[in-house]
Formats: structure tokens, sequence, C-alpha cells
């Protein structure tokens, strides 16, 4: 078998609307291409994500899904985001870098990463 090289990552939501609109004015991801009531889809860095509007799909997952974003300063991102947004948060340490968590209108986990510093 040939290695996997990531795409991109697809959600499910009952709103699409608030999805997007959360996606787009608290997380600042550009939409790349829609179609209006479908799907809306974002690029980020070597992959993309796509929101769909539950049921649109003929081939349904589970609700599980957890995205990771890497950040290069998690205490301005999440100053910029809003600390009320926030789950729960770690600070980096040496060894490890923070992370927090947040949750979008339909409580999907969007995991930020600190990039780790050299």
């Amino acid at each position: 078998m040939q290695p996997l090289h990531f795409a991109g990552v697809e959600l499910y939501f009952e709103d699409l609307p608030v999805a997007v609109a959360f996606y787009r004015q608290v997380l600042g991801l550009e939409i790349s291409d829609q179609a209006e009531g479908h799907y809306a889809r974002f690029l980020s860095g070597s992959g993309f994500l796509c929101l769909e509007r539950k049921g649109s799909e003929n081939y349904p997952s589970r609700d599980k899904a957890v995205i990771f974003f890497e950040v290069a300063d998690l205490a301005e991102t999440l100053k910029a985001i809003g600390p009320e947004r926030v789950v729960q948060s770690t600070p980096g340490q040496r060894d490890r870098p923070g992370w927090a968590v947040l949750h979008d209108p339909e409580g999907h986990n969007i995991l930020l990463l600190e990039k780790a510093r050299p």
C-alpha cells in the first residue's frame, strides 16, 4: 500500500450558516468553495476543512470529531478568540507545546496547539 497523504476533514452541521459564521468570524478562516445550503470549504495549510449540512450526504458518519490547528502564539490567539470560548487549556512546558480546546456552535472540539519553538 502506498502512503496516504492527508487531504482534509469534513464535519456535519444542523445549522450550516451558524457554523460557517463561526469558522469565518471566530477562527478567521476564508471560504475557498461553497454551495449555499449544502457545504462550505475552507483551506488551511496543506489540507481543507469542509462544513456540510447534515442529511445532505448519503454516507453519514458518527458525530465524534476533533479538529487540530497549529498556532504560533497560543496566549495571543486565545486573547483574540476570547477567553470565554475556551473549554480547557494547558500552558506549554519545555518539552510539550501548550494547547487549548474550544467548541464550535454544534459542540465539535477544536484543539489549538502551540507551535513548538526551536
